[in-house]
């Protein structure tokens, strides 16, 4: 894999290089989308893989934050918190606001 260096016209300088081979009928599938969108086919093929690559991170954080808050959870469930006198105060007062 060669680096080549370019000056971008936003300032950028791309400095590393990705490499792919794609069929015949791929790369006339991406070609015409980057057409469609009035864009190069490098530009196209950068910001769809940029796209993807946000996503999937976005993605895995979230379920992993799911799977924490999850194990907070049943964690909270299996071992509850003792009541304290301000958990009591608010229950009589909810009773009472609730006619209970």
């Amino acid at each position: 894999m060669t680096t080549t260096v370019l000056n971008t016209p936003r300032g950028r300088v791309r400095s590393e290089r990705l490499e792919t081979r794609v069929t015949a009928d791929q790369k006339n599938l991406i070609e015409h989308a980057a057409a469609l969108q009035g864009r190069t086919l490098t530009d196209f093929v950068l910001t769809s893989v940029q796209e993807a690559a946000r996503r999937t991170i976005e993605e895995h954080q979230r379920l992993d934050l799911s799977l924490r808050d999850s194990q907070a959870f049943v964690d909270a469930l299996m071992n509850p918190q003792p009541v304290n006198d301000r958990l009591r105060d608010t229950v009589q007062r909810y009773r009472r606001a609730m006619g209970l």
